[in-house]
């Protein structure tokens, strides 16, 4: 089973949808995270440990991330989507969006 962990700023609308979408994805457990101090859910050091995969939807979030967790990253495979800040939840150009960036990921 391959756990992979989705990263966005505040948890509400990209990494949710990206969790929501590949839940169900044989092989493979999903969670999302943000990392903003108001997230819906604040990313926790035991959601890095868990994950195989660590996709993170914008590039400067992957710095934030370094920053906090960097000594628990160095076994991890971590990738930036570079999905903007601009879908609602479950939006269908962000459904397919994902769906292509991730494909990678998935298997």
């Amino acid at each position: 089973m391959r756990h992979i962990l989705f990263i966005c700023s505040r948890n509400k609308l990209r990494s949710p949808t990206a969790e929501l979408l590949f839940r169900d994805y044989p092989g493979v457990e999903t969670d999302s995270a943000g990392l903003a101090d108001d997230a819906e859910c604040p990313l926790e050091r035991d959601q890095i440990e868990w994950a195989d995969v660590i996709l993170v939807i914008e590039p400067i979030l992957r710095q934030r991330l370094q920053r906090r967790f960097g000594e628990l990253l160095s076994k991890k495979k971590v990738a930036v989507l570079g999905i903007p800040d601009r879908f609602e939840f479950m939006d269908q150009e962000l459904i397919r969006i994902l769906q292509t960036k991730c494909a990678p990921y998935l298997s």
